[in-house]
């Protein structure tokens, strides 16, 4: 999968001396609820952060109390003895996407960094601020760190080197690029099609800065693999290279964000490299970041069953074991954010929507509120969506026929996967812990109890609260 974007380096150093996951996701596409379930190894439902504001618990004091405590990292420093170190973009409340002019803080006080490049670009201050960790850690204790970049995040400020960068790269334009979305939830509705000449400009001006950043993220990744070979720990060390959401651009019309339910914005790259794990392999299971915890811990030796992670351990899959026992299906969920008051860039839209730009087409809302099940088996690659919203909206796309969710098959699907998907999604919005790891509904032993089955999907019922606003 990487062969085909600007990380050559991070392509041969992980990808090539280990394995890629290619049905890696992330229960929630947005940057805040994304990374609690990293951190967390929980659903959102779960660690309770369910989108990008202090009133979705980003950041919450609630957050820090009750769940930071039990995040894999805090059990690594607390219970296992590990060094540890973070660098980078932690949670939204640190306003760390920017390249230059921000201030960081650096165990617990305020570092001003300007715009000179040799000093003060972000990307490199985190490379070196992570090589000094390395050089200067105990030798007597495992560590563990985190290097989370901004890059790609806009404002896409490439290094002064890479600006200009590839210049013929243009966002793909796959068969459901600048279409209209019909049948589809009403926010990838009012997307205007086909897409203005100066929007199509703008993503396709996004898309190759991102790729100019992503270059230092490169070289990043080649100066911290190099460190470690030259301190003899690369063979002893497990290297994760992911990413907390997609992105889209011009999907649908859709010019640039994430936070949708489609494959472009779920679905995240996930390379890993470490002891036992042979190169140059990929695996086609079901992943997602809620794995990543319980992995690490599990390679930590720390007893996975004192937890109330959500997430299974890759460490079986990464060793190669024979006959592993795995989940088909996981869940993905979302809360939509919007404007008390009309978005200020678009003020006939009415209250209820946010980020719509450019052509006022709006990425977000109130009422973007969705659960689905991603299912992923030997007969069936399916997913299964709600929206609580006024009109109860369901989309569900076999991927098998269509990898690119052109065609809403809600109201032609046999009704009894329906009933199915719908009784699972039920199940899976109220898992916690081992629950969230029962058989999907293609697998055996699954059971299904059309009793408990609720009228017209009734996702107002179980979930989430409804938050539908008149204009909407």
């Amino acid at each position: 999968p990487l062969l085909q974007t600007p990380m050559k380096k991070t392509n041969a150093l992980i990808a090539q001396m280990g394995v890629t996951f290619l049905n890696a996701y992330v229960p929630s596409a947005l940057c805040c609820p994304s990374r609690a379930s990293i951190l967390t190894g929980k659903y959102p439902h779960n660690h309770h952060v369910v989108n990008n504001t202090l009133e979705g618990n980003c950041s919450s004091k609630s957050w820090q109390k009750i769940q930071e405590p039990n995040t894999f990292p805090a059990l690594l420093k607390s219970m296992c003895g590990y060094q540890t170190f973070f660098a980078g973009k932690y949670l939204n409340e640190e306003k760390n996407s920017k390249y230059y002019n921000y201030t960081l803080s650096v165990n617990g006080k305020a570092r001003r960094h300007g715009e000179n490049y040799s000093v003060d670009y972000l990307t490199d201050v985190l490379a070196n601020m992570s090589l000094d960790f390395l050089e200067y850690k105990s030798n007597f204790e495992p560590f563990f760190m985190m290097i989370s970049t901004p890059a790609p995040h806009s404002p896409w400020t490439a290094a002064p080197q890479y600006k200009n960068s590839f210049q013929n790269v243009s966002a793909p334009r796959n068969s459901n690029f600048n279409i209209h979305g019909k049948n589809k939830h009403w926010l990838i509705r009012q997307a205007k099609t086909p897409m203005t000449n100066s929007s199509i400009q703008f993503l396709d001006d996004a898309y190759r800065k991102r790729w100019q950043t992503l270059l230092s993220v490169d070289d990043l990744v080649e100066k911290l693999v190099k460190k470690l070979e030259n301190h003899g720990e690369l063979d002893n060390t497990y290297i994760f290279y992911t990413s907390d959401n997609g992105f889209h651009t011009g999907q649908f019309s859709l010019p640039i964000d994430k936070r949708q339910l489609y494959e472009f914005d779920i679905k995240v790259p996930l390379l890993v490299r470490g002891p036992g794990i042979k190169p140059n392999q990929t695996n086609k299971m079901l992943v997602a970041n809620i794995d990543l915890g319980p992995t690490i811990l599990d390679i930590a030796g720390y007893d996975l069953n004192k937890t109330q992670m959500d997430g299974m351990s890759l460490l079986p899959l990464l060793r190669g074991d024979k006959n592993v026992t795995w989940r088909s299906d996981f869940l993905v969920e979302y809360q939509g954010e919007g404007y008390n008051g009309s978005d200020p860039t678009c003020p006939g839209l009415g209250p209820g929507v946010t980020h719509c730009f450019p052509d006022c087409v709006c990425e977000d809302s109130y009422n973007n509120t969705y659960a689905c099940v991603r299912t992923m088996s030997t007969s069936w690659d399916l997913q299964y969506c709600e929206f609580d919203d006024r009109e109860v909206f369901v989309e569900v796309y076999n991927l098998t026929a269509d990898p690119h969710q052109i065609n809403n098959i809600a109201k032609t699907i046999d009704q009894e996967i329906l009933e199915k998907m719908n009784y699972r999604l039920m199940m899976l919005q109220s898992c916690s812990g081992a629950t969230c790891r029962t058989p999907g509904v293609f697998d055996p032993g699954y059971r299904f109890d059309p009793r408990l089955m609720f009228s017209n999907h009734g996702i107002r019922a179980r979930r989430f609260s409804t938050r539908s606003l008149s204009s909407i």
